[in-house]
């Protein structure tokens, strides 16, 4: 098998090295300074070289402030980085996507998506998240004792069906519209995050498999599609067939109630779907508010996991040799922080792919 070329870090990245002006350095070191994130670009350019081509990794979200001397170079609050942070964050040579996850609890502004357009260099692409009320088969609605006037959120929360759940006009209206009107240029895979319902509430295979067969059958073909379960009972390959039909990829996940990635894709192969998506939200059989307690500010890796790691480097090695483009996107509850685990994840790319090379038939 031959090798595909080397990647090179976008000349909008390679460009920004020397010095941090201009508007994607907003809020960084002054010109007459030097940049204190040369060093970490440097280091990350010589591994982003080596990588496969069509690779992209990124973060979960990116308005993390213990991120500091990892992505960004000066202090900043959370709510400066949501707003401003993308420049800063996609001058990074190994953050060449990231995730838009506010979007599966409320659509995004056009203003807000015009805003992060400003901010990002060409060919960058995002992976959004579909709307809550499109992908979940339940809605919780708070029930307030009689004589209570506190309102939504007191008393006890109500599980009834959606309405909407795999709504085409919902989703064209709130998902795809803002997309193509606006974001075009950036934008990735569209997630499709089912949530976790349980037994009492959810759909029997039968019927969810009809009903996602149709959803996927009538979305738009402008954007491209990965489904993300997070419900063991549909993970079968019934599912797995209904995906390859209409050409989406099933997103690996690393969270606490599926299995592996690696055992996902023994039953989903990356071949399945034109690109590959990787999703490393959360250690199986952990706890997502006690992870975060834990691994806060997000700046060193606390909890490495190789095993997963090396799932990881097999199904985006697998799909570049597929000729596949492949997506990564990692939160910081995963090891402690999501930058670090990408650095980690992108050297043993590297190697695991200049390994193929080396071993390919001239």
């Amino acid at each position: 098998m031959s090798r595909s070329p080397r990647r090179e870090p976008p000349p909008s990245q390679l460009s920004l090295f020397e010095t941090a002006t201009g508007p994607a350095a907003a809020g960084t070191a002054a010109a007459s300074e030097p940049d204190p994130m040369v060093p970490v670009y440097e280091d990350a350019a010589r591994v982003a070289a080596r990588l496969p081509k069509g690779l992209h990794l990124g973060t979960s979200s990116w308005s993390f402030p213990g991120w500091q001397g990892l992505v960004y170079a000066g202090r900043h609050g959370t709510e400066e980085l949501a707003r401003n942070g993308l420049a800063e964050y996609a001058r990074h040579p190994l953050l060449t996507t990231v995730g838009i996850d506010r979007s599966f609890y409320a659509p995004v502004p056009d203003g807000d998506f015009v805003r992060y357009r400003a901010q990002l260099p060409g060919g960058f692409r995002c992976v959004s998240k579909a709307l809550h009320a499109v992908v979940s088969q339940t809605l919780q609605r708070w029930q307030a004792p009689p004589d209570d006037d506190r309102g939504q959120g007191a008393g006890r929360a109500e599980i009834e069906p959606n309405p909407d759940f795999f709504s085409v006009p919902l989703f064209v209206s709130r998902v795809a519209a803002p997309l193509l009107s606006v974001f075009r240029a950036h934008a990735g895979p569209v997630l499709l995050e089912l949530p976790p319902v349980g037994p009492r509430h959810r759909l029997p295979p039968r019927a969810f498999f009809e009903r996602l067969d149709a959803f996927l059958g009538a979305l738009p073909r402008e954007l491209t599609y990965a489904v993300e379960l997070r419900e063991r009972a549909y993970f079968t390959g019934e599912y797995r067939e209904i995906l390859g039909a209409h050409g989406v990829a099933h997103a690996y996940s690393y969270w606490r109630a599926m299995p592996s990635p690696g055992a996902q894709a023994d039953v989903v192969p990356v071949s399945n779907a034109p690109f590959a998506l990787v999703r490393l939200s959360l250690k199986p059989g952990q706890r997502y508010e006690a992870e975060k307690r834990r691994f806060d500010p997000f700046n060193r890796v606390v909890e490495p996991d190789p095993a997963m790691r090396a799932e990881v480097t097999r199904i985006v090695c697998e799909a570049a040799a597929l000729g596949a483009e492949s997506f990564v996107l990692v939160n910081n509850k995963a090891e402690g922080s999501a930058p670090l685990t990408v650095r980690a994840i992108a050297e043993q790319v590297a190697e695991a792919w200049q390994a193929r090379g080396a071993a390919a038939p001239a």
